[in-house]
């Protein structure tokens, strides 16, 4: 582990502290660093439009329909104040095969700076019908909106993940959420287990997407109760889930399950089948980030192994067998794999210049790695209101995408890959 990732993790048990002694030296490394806005052969895909923010949320779904023709896309009006915005935002369709025409789909209430609102098309055919949260009739739902007769479904939930045929998802609190990791979750309902450290209530619910039945799944308790490590117990240890990720065959899912004692965060990767048995531990070394499904048996993720510490790793599921890959780097980022398995996409986030870049690899060996884009990050946005890349693959798995600052306001990008 380098030196400032220690002083990091020391200064987390004082976060008023580390807040401001980051900003003291991202300031100063800022100053003597040379000035970059961007590199790379970068193509802006949204409104050349400074006045409204435009972003697609997470890494882990894909902005582009089957034909990678369309583009999903969120615009708001500020994405820098607020981690979880009190306003509207619009939900557009990005036509790239007519000079980026821009058509307003509908408008959500259930949103947040990291994530958007769960915008994503659903499959099986990823081509007339997309998914986002909303929150109408002062309860959250979710709306499934064929973009072509404008017909809308509205389920009695929000999702977290969606199965890749589109017939269900699994999803959780986005309200304890919101009050545990404020840019995750949504302001709008108030939480039912707030106060509750660790409740007895359900933590992971299955939604069918075609009758609209939540079933619940699993509780706090039960990740508690399984294989539980002394630090659980503790008193005023505060219990969550977060990150649900399922596998590309619906069968199994994979979720974070977090602990706080104090300001001490414990983190849990658990897989699971999607009702809920043949739960797994597959990393409990303290420290799991950013994970993502290479196929149906193997987990790629950030995170702490004590034997081999701080990295990416390639896991296989249900074993506690294990590559590193990249061992020159230790930076947390946000991974995924091409449509055909070959090569990984990450990020990185912004280095002592304020420069995040976007890297792409074809292998485990740091000679692997090649940087395809490197962009600016002004203050402006930083800590939960940050703008993290989360680049994600188009479906021919020749461009990618990621959300950037670099021209002073949130807006979506494209990179070619070669």
């Amino acid at each position: 582990m380098g030196l400032e990732q220690s002083i990091n993790q020391f200064l987390n048990r004082m976060p008023g502290v580390k807040k401001v002694i980051k900003r003291a030296y991202q300031l100063g490394m800022y100053t003597i660093s040379p000035k970059i806005k961007s590199e790379g052969n970068i193509t802006r895909v949204s409104p050349d439009d400074a006045n409204h923010e435009y972003f697609f949320g997470y890494y882990d779904k894909s902005p582009w329909d089957a034909t990678d023709r369309y583009m999903l896309c969120l615009k708001a009006n500020n994405t820098w104040s607020d981690v979880s915005p009190k306003e509207e935002a619009e939900i557009l369709l990005i036509d790239t095969q007519e000079n980026n025409k821009v058509r307003v789909l509908a408008k959500t209430r259930a949103w947040n700076v990291q994530q958007s609102c769960m915008l994503q098309w659903i499959g099986p055919d990823y081509s007339s019908k997309i998914l986002y949260n909303d929150f109408r009739d002062d309860k959250y739902c979710s709306v499934i909106l064929n973009i072509e007769s404008g017909e809308e479904k509205v389920i009695p939930a929000p999702v977290y993940a969606v199965s890749a045929d589109g017939t269900f998802a699994l999803t959780l609190d986005f309200s304890r959420l919101y009050n545990l990791r404020p840019g995750y979750g949504y302001y709008n309902e108030k939480e039912k287990t707030e106060g509750v450290a660790l409740p007895d209530t359900t933590a992971i619910w299955r939604v069918n997407l075609t009758s609209g039945e939540v079933t619940p799944i699993l509780k706090y308790t039960d990740f508690a109760n399984f294989e539980p490590r002394q630090e659980m117990k503790e008193e005023g240890s505060v219990h969550k889930v977060n990150h649900i990720m399922l596998s590309p065959n619906g069968k199994r899912f994979m979720v974070l399950y977090r602990w706080f004692n104090g300001h001490r965060k414990y983190t849990r990767l658990i897989t699971c089948n999607v009702d809920g048995t043949d739960m797994y531990v597959l990393s409990d070394d303290d420290m799991v980030s950013h994970c993502y499904w290479k196929d149906d048996g193997h987990v790629f993720g950030f995170e702490n192994k004590k034997d081999d510490g701080v990295g990416y790793y390639l896991m296989t599921d249900r074993t506690q067998e294990y590559t590193h890959y990249w061992t020159g780097i230790d930076a947390d980022g946000h991974p995924s794999y091409s449509p055909d398995g070959s090569m990984i996409l990450f990020d990185t986030y912004p280095d002592r210049a304020r420069v995040a870049s976007v890297k792409v690899a074809s292998g485990p060996n740091d000679s692997d790695v090649k940087t395809v884009a490197r962009v600016f990050a002004p203050f402006k946005y930083d800590n939960d209101t940050r703008c993290d890349l989360h680049p994600r693959w188009n479906r021919a798995g020749d461009r990618v995408c990621f959300d950037g600052v670099f021209e002073g306001h949130r807006g979506l990008y494209v990179v070619e890959i070669d």
